[in-house]
This record gives C-alpha cells, structure tokens and sequence, in this order.
C-alpha cells in the first residue's frame, strides 16, 4: 500500500507521519524547497523569530498531544499579559474572560471600560431575552448584535475577529469560528452564560501557548519524526487523476508519476482545487474567493519605555478606527519571556499586521506604531517583512461553500483533503484536520 501526500506544510507533515504508523509506503511531495508552509522562521537583527503563527490554541488538545510526542513539551510555554484594543477614544485593555471578545459577565469593571455603563448593561439584557435556539443567528455579527447590542460587536468582538482572523464577524458563521457555542447558547439560554461555560470546560490556564525558540521549531521536530517517509522537495504536483482502472490514485510530476492507493492533498486552497480538477469536477466548477495578501512587519527597537510593557502584549485596532493603517502590533518581547531573556536590556521586538497589498513605508509604519502604542518609539534597528498570499481564505464565503461541499462527501474515495483553507485558521485547526485526513 502506497500513500501519497501532497504539500509539505504543517498539514502535510502531519498527516505523512501519521500515515507511516500504518505500516504503508508514503511519499511526501513539496512544490518549494523547504518543509513548513507558513509555519517558518525569519532573521532579524540576528534573532531567529516566526514568521508565521508564533502560537497554537489549546483547545481541543491536538498540538499540545503533538508537540509532546516531538519530545518538545518541556518548551511550551504560555503568554505573559494581555493584548488592548485601539477605540477611536480610547486604547484600552480586552477583558478578561471572553470568547473571540464576546464577554461571559457583561457588568465586569474592564468591559465597562470598553463599552461604558450603556453597553454593558445592554449587553446584559441578553440574560433577559428569551431563550436563544439553534440556528436563529447562523452569523456571528447578527448574533452578537441581536443578544448584546452594536457596541459590543463593533468595540469588542469586531477587533478581535477582524484582527485574528481577517473577516468581520457579519460574514463569519458561528460554527466555523467558534465550535461549540450554538449547542452551549441552547443548554444555557444565554449568549454570555454560553460564553461562561465553554471557558469553564475549556483546560486550566492560557488559551494559547508558544514554544521556546518560537512555533517554527515543529516543522525540524516533524521533519525528523517521518521515520520511513520518502520526501521530496522540489517536485510540484501537476496533475491528480483516479485510476481508470480501479481504485487508486496517479501523482503526476514533472519528474514521474507515482502510483497511490491513497492520497491526501494538503497543498493550499488554490493549488488544492486546480488538482481537483478530475477528481471533483463538480467541487472545482463552485465559485472560487479572491485571494487575501497580508503583510507581517517586525522591528527591533531599543528603547526603555517599552520595558513596562506599556499596552501589554500589543493593541488590536478597531475598524472605527481609521487614522491607523496596521491592523494590529505585538509586543513580542512582552509576550514572550524567553524571547525577552535572548536580548539586551531595553531591546524589544514588534510586530505590525498589514492587510492588502503594498508594502508599508518606515515613516507609515512608525506613526502606525506611535498610535498604537500611546508614544513614538525610538527608530528600528532593523526591519524585516514578511508578505503571505492566501489563495483560499478559511473564512471567505466562497471557501464556506467549498467547506460544505466537502463535509457533503464530495471527494471519491481514497483521497483526502487538509489544510487551513478546509479546516479553518490556526494551528489547532490544521493539526486535527490532518489527523483526521490520514485516517480516511
């Protein structure tokens, strides 16, 4: 038995290794010349930072339970402080306690903060109303809005969803963002009682945690656990086709074509759904999204009043805000401690989000920055960028529908698919889908 995987990213790393513990022949092909994806490194002023996802979430414990089968549970460590958010009169902190900033006790002093006394106490009238079913609010935004009023859409969960995951919440399905809490809104009655019970069940403690030296360490920790995996770098799929003979797949690449009993594509959505082409036809014919282009930029500054951490681990910005083009920034120094304790006093490292295309000026991204931290910082050391080109964003509409389509049954036997753009954003949810991807 042979299984062929396609894509060598994070997804395909893992569903390789999970495959070769059944005792099968299994082949890896990777278009570029390194393993990873968007999980990867990048040098600054002499630090190896991430590039990428510098973090992974908890729930539902599949990183964590992979991380320590690579021996690298030792190094997990969890966030110091916590992140504010930048209103058009204010920067203040997020409060604690919520669920994508979706609040669990509407009247608690720092979401007063936020939304003052008015929208606190609308946001508890959701305790008041009756009682919220299942698919009433299939849409994040409308759900939020309709339990607990447009301020606490637009001044706390917006930032969070926009700056995370780059959607508003009116075009993010509930299911999709946040597992779980449609069943939890029917047993409790209530958004916030909702939002109160899965952070009960959820595990003690952070709900994201990072590794020392930083997330990109996984892919050398994968690499070397694909004990028996054949591996090829270099070698882009150009074509998929079932066997017209029987079951089974063939791999084309430029080089040779390699016969699979079973494949699991793990390239990203664009590359994905041209392989389709002659396995699903009628998935590939469903309309495609438009691609998203993100830009990450990180500085090092030397500069003591940093030191406080004066706006905790960094500041997501409000899209009622519009004097700020950045996104977001991370205090990464302030966030994590080990990277802290690797530089010298009153040296710090931060890390501005950009959304579209264009790469920002060092004049623009220093006034992004003095906005969003409450003063100019002195000038970077140094700049390093860092673009990503999203082909298939997890939570666009037209990524949705090729979601259900899949979860319909729309692939033949034997081949299987995994990936953010299938799954949804962040590591937790790639890991368990490639598990499960190599289990089909």
């Amino acid at each position: 038995m042979t299984a062929v995987v396609i894509g060598g990213g994070v997804a395909g790393l893992v569903a390789a290794r999970r495959l070769a513990t059944t005792g099968e022949h299994v082949v890896l092909l990777e278009a570029s010349d390194r393993l990873g994806g968007r999980v990867a490194p990048v040098v600054l002023d002499g630090l190896v930072l991430d590039s990428g996802a510098e973090s992974f979430a908890v729930r539902g414990g599949a990183v964590r339970a992979m991380v320590d089968g690579l021996g690298l549970g030792a190094d997990v460590v969890e966030p110091r402080g916590s992140a504010w958010v930048a209103l058009p009169d204010r920067v203040v902190p997020l409060p604690a306690g919520g669920l994508l900033g979706i609040p669990s006790s509407p009247l608690a002093t720092d979401v007063r903060r936020v939304v003052d006394t008015g929208g606190s106490l609308r946001a508890y009238a959701d305790r008041l109303l009756p009682v919220l079913k299942v698919g009433r609010y299939p849409m994040l935004g409308p759900l939020v809005r309709g339990r607990m009023g447009p301020r606490v859409l637009d001044r706390l969960v917006a930032p969070v969803v926009e700056g995370v995951y780059g959607a508003h919440p009116d075009a993010v399905p509930v299911d999709a963002i946040a597992p779980g809490l449609n069943s939890a809104i029917t047993t409790t009655g209530a958004l916030s009682a909702a939002v109160l019970r899965l952070r009960t069940a959820a595990p003690p403690g952070a709900a994201a945690q990072g590794v020392v030296g930083g997330v990109h360490r996984l892919v050398d920790a994968l690499r070397g656990a694909l004990a028996g995996v054949e591996v090829r770098t270099l070698a882009p799929v150009i074509g998929l086709h079932p066997d017209p003979y029987g079951p089974g797949w063939t791999v084309v690449t430029a080089e040779r074509d390699h016969r699979a009993d079973r494949v699991v594509l793990a390239a990203d959505g664009g590359a994905a759904l041209d392989l389709l082409s002659d396995a699903a036809p009628a998935l590939t014919a469903l309309p495609r999204p438009a691609p998203a282009v993100s830009t990450a930029v990180l500085l090092t500054v030397d500069d003591p009043r940093l030191d406080a951490a004066p706006r905790g681990t960094g500041v997501l910005r409000s899209s009622l805000r519009d004097d700020v083009g950045a996104t977001a920034i991370t205090h990464a120094t302030a966030k994590w401690g080990w990277l802290a304790d690797r530089l010298p006093a009153h040296r710090h490292v931060l890390r501005l989000a950009y959304r579209g295309a264009g790469t920002p000026s060092d004049a623009q991204v220093q006034v992004d920055a003095a906005a969003l931290l409450g003063f100019a910082t002195a000038v970077p050391r140094s700049r390093a960028d860092v673009v990503w080109s999203d082909p298939a964003p997890a939570l666009a509409p037209e990524t949705l529908a090729i979601r259900r389509a899949l979860q319909e049954g729309a692939l033949p036997a034997g081949l299987a698919v995994a990936g953010a753009w299938t799954a949804g954003t962040g590591l937790a949810s790639v890991v368990a889908s490639a598990e499960r991807a190599a289990r089909v």
